[in-house]
Parts: C-alpha cells; sequence; structure tokens
C-alpha cells in the first residue's frame, strides 16, 4: 500500500498543500477521514459479530453455506453496480481466470477456516490468535524474499506469541476444535498475503486494460469461489444440514445472512474509501486499534465467560497488535 495524494493535498497528513503563490484551497479532509474511518470500522467489527451471531446464536452448522451466499451476495451488487456504469471491472476472461484460480483455493480456505474457528472460539480470542498470522508473514517475507525485520517488529511479534499461547492457557470456554481450525486460518492468511501480489503483478498481464482494481478482485476472487464453495459443501455433507434444518425457513435468518453479506461487501467499499482519504500509515494503525472495541463488544455481546487473566491476556494481545503496527510504519519510514 502507498501514501495516496490528490489534487495538491497531502490525504495522510490532512493539509492543504500551497502551489506558488497561490492560496490554499480549502479542503473538508478531517471531516471526510473521520466518515470514512468511522464506516470503515463499524463495517468490520460488525461483520465478525454478525457472523459470530449467525454461526452461534442460531447454532448454524454451515459455515462454508453461509460462505457460500455472502459471495454470491457481493457478485451480484458488484456486477449490478458495474452494469449501471457506478464502478468499474474487468472482463473475467478464462485466461484470467486460471492465473486467479490457485490464489482463489487459498481465499476460499481461507473463509472457510475463519467460519469454523468462529463458530467455536469467542470474538475477542480470535482477534488475539489472528496476531499469529504476522509472525507467520514476517517470517514467510524472510525466507521467500529476503525481506528483513529491525528488532521493533520482532520484539512485537514475539509479545504477540506470548499473548496467544497465555490467552489460550486461561481461556475459560477453550475448545481444541476451534484452536485448530484458527491455526489453519492463520497459516491459509499469511499464505494469501505472500501470493496476492505476486499473482495481481501476473493477472495485469492478461486483463484488457493492464490494469486489476479492488472492485475486478471482488468479483473474481467471490466468483471463482462458487463452485468451489459448493463442492466443499457437499464433501462437508452441509447438503444434508441445510435439506433438515428449520432455519432456513426463517425470514428473519435470511435477512441477517443477507446483511452479513453486505456488511463483506461494504468492507471493501468502505476500506478502500478510508485508505483513499488518509493513507496507508492511518489505516493500518485504526485496524490494529478496532480489535480492541471489537473484543469488548464480543466479550459483552456473547456473555463469554472470562477470568482476570485470560482478560489481561486479550488486552496484552490487542496492545502487542498496535505495537506492532507502529513498528512496521517506522521500518517502512
Amino acid at each position: 500500500m502507498k501514501l495516496y495524494e490528490h489534487d495538491g493535498v497531502d490525504l495522510e497528513d490532512g493539509k492543504t498543500l500551497k502551489s506558488g503563490g497561490d492560496k490554499p484551497i480549502p479542503r473538508k479532509i478531517h471531516n471526510r477521514a473521520l466518515l470514512s474511518g468511522l464506516a470503515y470500522c463499524i463495517s468490520s467489527c460488525s461483520m465478525i459479530l454478525v457472523n459470530k451471531f449467525v454461526l452461534s446464536s442460531y447454532n448454524f452448522n454451515a459455515g462454508i453455506f453461509l460462505m457460500l451466499y455472502q459471495n454470491f451476495v457481493s457478485v451480484i451488487i458488484v456486477v449490478g453496480l458495474s452494469l449501471m456504469g457506478l464502478i468499474t471491472t474487468e472482463p473475467l476472461t478464462l485466461r484470467l481466470m486460471k492465473v486467479w484460480f490457485p490464489v482463489n483455493v487459498i481465499f476460499v480456505g481461507m473463509l472457510i477456516t475463519s467460519m469454523f474457528s468462529l463458530k467455536y472460539i469467542n470474538v475477542a480470542m480470535v482477534t488475539v490468535l489472528k496476531n499469529v498470522t504476522n509472525v507467520i508473514t514476517a517470517v514467510g517475507e524472510m525466507y521467500l524474499f529476503n525481506k528483513q525485520h529491525d528488532n521493533r517488529v520482532w520484539a512485537a511479534l514475539f509479545l504477540m506469541i506470548i499473548s496467544a499461547v497465555s490467552g489460550g492457557i486461561t481461556d475459560l470456554s477453550f475448545n481444541a476444535v476451534g484452536y485448530a481450525w484458527q491455526i489453519a486460518n492463520c497459516f491459509l492468511t499469511a499464505s494469501y498475503s505472500l501470493t496476492l501480489r505476486k499473482t495481481m503483478d501476473t493477472a495485469k498481464q492478461v486483463t484488457q486494460s493492464g490494469n486489476l482494481n479492488e472492485f475486478s478482485m471482488v468479483l473474481l476472487n467471490n466468483t471463482l469461489s462458487l463452485p468451489l464453495g459448493l463442492l466443499l459443501s457437499y464433501f462437508f455433507n452441509e447438503m444434508d444440514y441445510l435439506y433438515q434444518t428449520p432455519l432456513l425457513r426463517l425470514p428473519s435468518f435470511w435477512m441477517v445472512m443477507t446483511l452479513s453479506g453486505l456488511l463483506g461487501l461494504a468492507i471493501s467499499f468502505t476500506s478502500m474509501w478510508f485508505l483513499h482519504q488518509t493513507g496507508a500509515t492511518t489505516y493500518s494503525l485504526v485496524g490494529s486499534l478496532n480489535k480492541i472495541p471489537l473484543s469488548i463488544a464480543g466479550i459483552v455481546l456473547f456473555n463469554v465467560p472470562t477470568s482476570l487473566q485470560n482478560s489481561a491476556s486479550i488486552l496484552f494481545g490487542l496492545v502487542a497488535g498496535v505495537v506492532f503496527a507502529r513498528a512496521k510504519m517506522r521500518e517502512k519510514s
């Protein structure tokens, strides 16, 4: 990610730049940045909480189908917006889909393992355990791309490992199955991050415009995930469950599932908006700080049993995430 500049305005610092003797042009950067930041935080927090509500409170045992439905909603909306001319997307050619398919397999695995882990683990511990992804990614960058990190980054990563281990030990609602799915999710998420950039560069060479924007990636990922999701749903015997469960006959349940799909797409839109209004530095830091209210909301809304030791481990992990974000900023600068 890079710092965005537009029309002589440094969007990262929120300052209006002067050109020669011209008078500075007033900009409502702060209001837009605040609004986009709130939209990004609300959509990202709501998405996880709604998924947790569907999987745990409704006791819905078809996480792959939930992922499938969310992606279907995203495809319908993106295609509709593209047909109306509100956004631009690349045509999904066979060459482009062949290039993107390997990384899409990782993408689907990342979403499915996230659903499975969220069903068994409370939201606060999921946010802390997701920090392990940063450790795996950093090690992968070092061995695959010979990228070196400074001592502050490694110190923050070490704090993340301690918080994840201590959080698991003190977790009163510990579930081995959920933790296994979350560990798998960390490896898949790191793999997706490490392979995405190279795949994007290759994919741009086979597109008509020579570019691949965020909307095209959303459409590409979600469209390719539909047949793969159907196969996995059949493999995990979700079809029999879906045929028998009374939940699919409840209009309120479909409304909640549709809301989760809308929120998933909203994250893509609001993250782009927020990144454009501020910059990579602010975006990264807010993303780390956003985990704090999410964890608190997850504990309160779902009546998660906790202890002083576990709460301290969760807080320690959240602070470690913020320290990591700041260390990465200094490393880049």
